[in-house]
């Protein structure tokens, strides 16, 4: 099967533990870019924490795609246009905060350049600002202080707390909205219908490439709808056992540039047969 397009989770699956590319995994990206292969970088990070790393790997150059928010927005890196784009339901926000505030848990959202959030003292909020080098605000009458609209909140505290609440809002609000974890500590808060996998349909149906001529990578359970979706559905060894099973192909993990090898055994092995 020649490839068309690799689509490729962020954190955990095409940076390794400092946030970076290493120098091995961008070479065989821009091989891919050279031989025609669409770069398509699918994250729960906003816009401004994926546009660094668009940059580094020339997308705007060689026809890459953004699907920021977990797909809540799709942006064509070529002339910036914004291809599809769904907004959080703002009625459901204070509920989100609610919830949080009793489980003992922090919320953020995005606000321009900066994470807006409830406490910017919180160790995992200072990680998501981390992730995405975006400065840090605290909003403290957050619900008042928000300006709309917004993509995504993200939920952040201790896994066992957030598991047990991810349990009650999904259950609370099936049917409004998309609750799920991108990490143990970060809890995704998207508008309904939103995951990678049903992004990645919009985005292929307008480039006219079949969901056999796409791979998708990642690590986290965010990722598992692209993995399940995608022709070749890879798993990094890093992700947990039950992401392992669900993926056609396991590859290294992201500190040993897993993505590199995905790209050389059935991408660039192929160009050089041909």
């Amino acid at each position: 099967m020649r490839y068309k397009m690799i689509v490729l989770d962020l954190d955990g699956t095409l940076t390794n533990d400092k946030k970076e590319i290493t120098p091995r995994t961008k070479e065989t990206l821009m091989q891919a870019q050279a031989a025609g292969v669409h770069i398509v970088l699918a994250s729960g990070r906003p816009t401004y924490g994926i546009v660094p790393l668009a940059e580094e790997l020339k997308l705007k150059e060689n026809g890459g795609f953004i699907l920021a928010f977990n797909g809540g927005k799709i942006i064509d890196c070529t002339n910036n246009e914004v291809l599809f784009e769904q907004k959080l339901d703002e009625q459901l926000v204070p509920l989100l905060y609610q919830e949080a505030m009793k489980a003992g848990l922090e919320i953020l959202t995005y606000q321009g350049e900066g994470i807006a959030t409830t406490n910017k003292n919180d160790k995992y909020v200072e990680h998501e600002a981390f992730i995405n080098k975006m400065p840090i605000v605290q909003y403290d009458d957050f619900l008042n202080q928000l300006v709309y609209p917004i993509n995504k909140c993200l939920i952040v505290g201790d896994p066992t707390p957030l598991h047990k609440l991810e349990l009650r809002l999904a259950k609370e609000l099936e049917g409004k909205m998309e609750v799920y974890r991108s990490a143990d500590f970060f809890l995704e808060c998207v508008p309904l219908g939103i995951d990678k996998a049903r992004s990645l349909d919009r985005l292929i149906s307008t480039l006219g490439i079949q969901r056999e001529e796409v791979i998708a990578c990642g690590d986290g359970y965010n990722d598992l709808s692209m993995i399940r979706f995608a022709g070749l559905g890879v798993a990094m060894a890093n992700a947990a056992k039950d992401i392992q099973s669900e993926a056609d192909f396991v590859t290294l993990s992201n500190e040993e540039d897993g993505v590199a090898h995905v790209v050389e055994r059935f991408i660039l092995s192929l160009e050089k047969v041909n």
